[in-house]
């Protein structure tokens, strides 16, 4: 349920590209069914009837306007019985998900769209699956493409898009080789299976690369069948809108873009099987391996180790090879970049949490499983975000970039907080890094380490609702600590090159003369005031690495009270510390 205290706060620290308002006096919109589409085929949003919103302004204050629906019951049950007719594709909303409140006297209708379930994609209007497809991106929302709208009818099969049959595709285009490896590793991982002993041929039927149409009794092999196994002129031949690259761009000579490569030169048979295999151990052969004995048998597979090679056996299995696009590895100086063409079939907050698993290609990921790669349904990613927590890195960044159809993740070999980084900020920010809230620093953090930040971004890193990281984002740009970049809809921050310490925020080393006779904690206390305005009991926790709990917060405070500096003042429920 959203209240008109939530609609205030998403208004003036909301995403704008998951937020459309529309006046919508007297009637209900005819754009709102575009938008539903976009939010339910994209990621979802809040569509606010009653509301007007001028793009062009970026005061909160001025942009926003209030335009009172009439009759708001009527238009609410408007709105039902258009969205259950066949003015669209799936009606995906409940009863929560709509809702009317008063907001500074006007009516307000507000809709909750879901990002919807990949089955029921795409969720199209006036009877049109081509014209009546819409998406979202920073301009707003835009018709979809022939290709887009073909993209997600594959995507709706629960059976996935690697197993179809490929006419006139045979025996004749498999790789001998690759195929001899393939199964010298299967019997390695199954020794006993019935499988090792059958010719070749049966093996792919019984694997799902081989299959034969009952019907028309044509035979050949499937699309898995190519990709893993075919000859590279073969998978070319069939998949040219599809590329292998891996770029190592760490320890580059000077004017180098890279150390080593791995594309079609003609040199191996460009197939997923052989990709997979030529770039796992250049992935991994700068990792540390501890000593370890199981028995009388080293283990030196670490779990860094398994998380690169499931975030390697990811990409390939949930590229879509139907689109154009690249299967990229890049390896650089702070962390790993894996790029599949596609986009997630669930959203990123579930395969965060785990427990989840969508395959595109669900026959290629079965035969990497059988061989040892790949782990568990829905466990792969968890599995990831722990070793990277382990080592105490930043947090795996996984991007689903609806403009490119690209699915990207980020593996970052660079601690949250490491040590040139806080002492950079240190350095920028003066005294006023220091007072912020350890999230506020965070965020500051991650735009350095990554150049520019998203609210979409810092919900994976912190774990927090968009209207608070928004609302941090403000408080942060309101301070000239960040740059806000806005680009229609979207918006992304960088750290403010050009931001100017004030005399009271350098660091207390730096000043010689205390000018208040006091000792180091009860100054940095009073200077946070001076800034801020005020302080509580939760912020002197915060910023005095000494004060542990709110009781030593209170003491420090009262010994300011007592030197006339300060006094306590109740707001509402809460009790705030201010100058005298």
């Amino acid at each position: 349920m959203i209240t008109s205290k939530d609609i205030l706060e998403l208004l003036k620290y909301g995403e704008r590209i998951s937020l459309e308002c529309k006046e919508s006096r007297n009637e209900i919109s005819k754009s709102v069914w575009e938008t539903y589409s976009a939010f339910a085929n994209t990621c979802g949003g809040i569509i606010l009837l009653g509301v007007a919103e001028n793009m062009a302004e970026t005061d909160y204050e001025k942009r926003f306007s209030f335009t009172d629906i009439k009759n708001p019951k009527a238009r609410l049950k408007e709105f039902w019985d258009t969205i259950n007719s066949s003015k669209v594709s799936s009606n995906i909303l409940l009863d929560d998900n709509v809702g009317i409140c008063q907001i500074r006297g006007a009516n307000v209708i507000w809709i909750e769209v879901p990002q919807a379930d990949y089955r029921h994609k795409p969720v199209y209007i006036n009877d049109n699956l081509l014209k009546g497809s819409y998406k979202r991106n920073h301009e707003g929302d835009y018709h979809c493409t022939e290709e887009e709208v073909k993209s997600m009818l594959r995507d709706a099969s629960d059976s996935g898009i690697d197993g179809s049959l490929l006419y006139g595709f045979t025996m004749e285009d498999i790789d001998s080789s690759t195929l001899k490896a393939y199964r010298v590793e299967y019997e390695h991982h199954n020794p006993e299976h019935v499988w090792n002993g059958i010719d070749d041929k049966e093996f792919l039927r019984n694997l799902g690369a081989y299959a034969v149409d009952r019907a028309t009794k044509r035979e050949g092999l499937t699309v898995a069948g190519l990709l893993m196994f075919g000859k590279g002129l073969s998978v070319r031949e069939r998949f040219d809108n599809i590329r292998m690259d891996y770029l190592d761009q760490t320890n580059l000579a000077e004017g180098s873009r890279w150390s080593d490569r791995l594309t079609y030169d003609g040199s191996w048979e460009n197939n997923l099987y052989n990709f997979l295999k030529r770039i796992l151990p250049k992935l991994v052969s700068e990792l540390k391996r501890p000593f370890k004995l199981q028995g009388m048998v080293r283990v030196d597979d670490t779990s860094v180790h398994k998380a690169i090679r499931e975030a390697a056996v990811n990409m390939i299995i949930h590229a879509d090879y139907h689109s154009i696009g690249v299967l990229k590895v890049v390896k650089s100086d702070d962390g790993f970049t894996f790029s599949n063409p596609g986009s997630l079939k669930l959203p990123v907050q579930a395969i965060y949490e785990g427990g989840h698993s969508v395959a595109r290609n669900p026959k290629i990921q079965n035969m990497f499983r059988m061989i040892g790669l790949g782990d568990n349904i829905g466990s792969g990613f968890p599995a990831i975000l722990k070793a990277w927590g382990d080592e105490k890195w930043r947090q795996p960044d996984l991007y689903d970039d609806q403009e490119l159809h690209q699915v990207n993740l980020k593996l970052w070999m660079v601690s949250l907080m490491p040590a040139e980084c806080t002492d950079f900020l240190h350095d920028t920010f003066g005294m006023a890094y220091r007072h912020l809230k350890s999230e506020e620093q965070i965020i500051l953090a991650t735009a350095f380490l990554e150049e520019k930040v998203s609210n979409t971004r810092l919900q994976s890193v912190l774990g927090l609702h968009s209207t608070d990281i928004g609302r941090m984002l403000f408080r942060l740009a309101d301070k000239k600590m960040l740059a806000a970049e806005r680009r229609g809809r979207w918006t992304t921050y960088r750290i403010n090159m050009e931001y100017e310490i004030k005399p009271e925020q350098l660091n207390m080393e730096d000043v010689s003369e205390d000018p208040v006779d006091l000792n180091k904690t009860d100054q940095l206390i009073y200077q946070f005031i001076v800034m801020n305005g005020m302080i509580t009991t939760q912020q002197v926790v915060d910023i005095i690495d000494t004060i542990t709990t709110k009781q030593g917060a209170s003491v420090a405070l009262n010994r300011l009270i007592d030197r006339g500096l300060i006094v306590k003042v109740r707001q509402g429920r809460h009790v705030v510390y201010q100058l005298k």
